[in-house]
């Protein structure tokens, strides 16, 4: 990194760079990343950024917040691209055009340590053994590609604390979507079999099921087992029914359709993914950090660089707008993907109309969304008439409480923006040192470390306005906490529940007043909304604690006894019952063991 917090000398950096290709970091004084771009060579490019020429209002105020910039040279400029992208993905600088879908993707998971392995729904790293397929677009996908694969081959979909369990079969054998492995009644080389044609079947290699399947069928029915025979000859007429019925691509393996639509600085993006040869599903995207006049091949470009970034593109790429550097772009991805790739826009034939399709959705994918930006933009300015607020809150905090007789107490702060609920910036606080059942010490707990941070770590983040699920009580323990951190500025209005808990007939309490805006408001409709998204998201940090609480082992109060010897012991003795029982000496038995770890061991379970 280079340059001072304080002051940045852009020109003398710049001389200093290697006329190669690479990627370029720009930071702010507080070390947040500002933009990240790519270069051919990169001292041209990044001198570009501190000439005389006009930059536009919004560079120049960009280049005015630099402080330090890192640079990674690359051997190739498609090697630059890639970095760029990776590091957009991960830095999410505040300049560059950001997809900013932070769902994981769902896939489908076989595992494969099991004598019968099971099949289904997975999100998350792929670090845990066993077999990827995907990733889908779409959770509705998997499960319409995993409902095929139980109605087809009967692959078990129980955990396996279930399957370890079962002493006859359960309803999913009845109704024919598994062949009940868990009570022996089909062969572990039989069950193999089918793993392999679901495997095959996920694959899209269809033909080979069904060729496989054949082979079955013929060997059942000269072993004259003519009911086994019948199922396997339905389980191919299904097949052949599954491929008729589908949206199927011209020979085409593996394409996907990419199609934008924008309009004011807001953008949609629709992708529909053809796989084996089958319309496997669609979703739309709506990148932010857009300029009203962006061009859409830069969009596109952009688009497709993260997109690709975290998954294996495919052999061809429709797009609706031809994207910029097409060649660099398609270049750097046949380097992710090591073999063919094909990116194009102007096609014919059903081709052309699968680009016509997913534009129209990525048409009323906008639409939808400018309604919605159209409608919060409406509440925000209602709310701001309604607290006397010079402008529309840009960013809203909302806290609330969850407990049982106070217990557990856990406090939630969900944050809501014009974009609608960012749920990337919710925070959950778990309250300890307080009476039990004390909300007003539970709150100012929550605002005092959650404002405290804030302020040391980011004071851009600060809310326009704090919302408190309570009345008056609360409202003033809020305002006196915010008064502490030097905050007292800082709009807080209590939403006291309303006659008989009905929603929408609450009473809004602020600072020498109060309003009950009534149900019909735009808004009490909107902070209805963020209250029960707060409420939602205390509810479940607090369940998540009492589950943790109930399923911890007393053994991990005991200082030396970590995983490892806590499996040893449980190992050992069969379980926490026999462990109980033990004595210090049969403690000393287990292995790692002695006698001063023994003796804490037998105290701690007897306390």
């Amino acid at each position: 990194m280079s340059g001072s917090k304080t002051e940045f000398d852009g020109r003398a950096f710049a001389r200093n760079l290697a006329q190669a290709p690479g990627v370029y970091l720009m930071r702010d004084e507080q070390g947040r990343p500002l933009y990240v771009g790519k270069a051919r060579n990169l001292r041209k490019r990044v001198s570009s950024y501190f000439d005389r020429r006009d930059k536009g209002p919004r560079i120049g105020l960009m280049v005015s917040k630099i402080r330090a910039i890192e640079v990674s040279i690359t051997r190739t400029e498609a090697e630059a691209l890639l970095l760029e992208n990776e590091w957009i993905k991960a830095l999410r600088p505040r300049y560059n055009i950001n997809l900013r879908d932070d769902k994981s993707y769902p896939w489908i998971r076989l595992t494969t340590q099991q004598e019968f392995p099971r099949i289904g729904f997975y999100r998350g790293g792929r670090s845990r053994p066993g077999e990827y397929f995907g990733p889908y677009s779409s959770a509705g996908a998997v499960r319409e590609a995993l409902n095929q694969v139980y109605r087809l081959f009967g692959v078990r979909q129980c955990r396996d604390s279930v399957f370890k369990n079962r002493t006859r079969p359960c309803l999913q054998y009845q109704i024919k979507r598994c062949t009940a492995p868990c009570v022996g009644l089909i062969s572990e080389r039989d069950y193999a079999a089918d793993v392999d044609a679901a495997r095959a079947f996920l694959k899209g290699e269809n033909e080979t099921v069904v060729e496989h399947l054949g082979e079955r069928m013929q060997t059942a029915s000269k072993a004259l087992d003519f009911e086994a025979a019948a199922q396997l000859r339905d389980r191919i007429q299904a097949i052949r029914k599954i491929q008729s019925s589908q949206f199927v691509t011209d020979g085409a393996e593996e394409l996907d359709v990419i199609a934008l639509a924008a309009e004011g600085g807001t953008v949609a993006v629709q992708v529909v993914e053809f796989r084996a040869g089958r319309n496997v599903g669609g979703r739309s995207f709506f990148p932010t950090n857009v300029e009203a006049d962006a061009h859409e091949p830069d969009i596109m470009a952009a688009f497709l660089g993260q997109y690709y970034a975290e998954r294996l593109p495919p052999a061809e790429i429709l797009v609706s707008v031809r994207p910029a550097d097409d060649e660099l772009l398609t270049e750097a991805l046949k380097s992710r993907r090591q073999r063919p790739l094909k990116i194009a826009s102007r096609v014919r034939g059903d081709r052309r109309q699968w680009i016509q399709m997913a534009e129209s959705n990525a048409r009323d994918a906008l639409r939808r969304r400018l309604s919605e930006r159209d409608q919060v933009g409406r509440e925000l300015a209602a709310l701001a008439e309604l607290l006397k607020l010079d402008a529309p809150p840009a960013r809203i905090e909302c806290f609330d409480i969850s407990h049982i007789s106070g217990t557990e107490t856990v406090a939630s702060c969900v944050v809501h923006t014009d974009r609608g609920m960012q749920k990337k910036f919710y925070r959950t606080f778990n309250i300890e040192g307080i009476t039990p059942g004390d909300d007003y010490a539970a709150m100012e707990q929550a605002l005092r470390r959650r404002y405290r941070r804030v302020l040391e770590e980011d004071p851009a983040q600060l809310p326009d306005l704090v919302l408190i699920d309570g009345g008056r009580g609360q409202s003033d323990r809020a305002r006196a906490v915010l008064a502490e951190l030097g905050l007292d500025a800082l709009p807080v209005v209590g939403i006291a529940k309303g006659p008989a808990r009905r929603a929408g007939h609450e009473t809004w309490v602020m600072a020498g007043r109060e309003a009950v805006p009534g149900p019909n408001h735009p808004a009490s409709l909107l902070a209805q909304r963020i209250r029960d998204e707060a409420h939602r998201f205390a509810v479940r940090g607090h369940r998540k604690r009492r589950q943790k609480r109930a399923t911890a082992s007393p053994l991990e109060a005991v200082p030396g006894v970590g995983p490892k010897r806590r499996q040893q012991l449980l190992n050992h003795f069969g379980g926490l019952k026999g462990v109980r029982a033990a004595g210090v000496e049969e403690l000393m038995r287990v292995d790692g063991i002695n006698a001063q770890l023994a003796e804490a061991i037998y105290r701690q379970l007897r306390d």
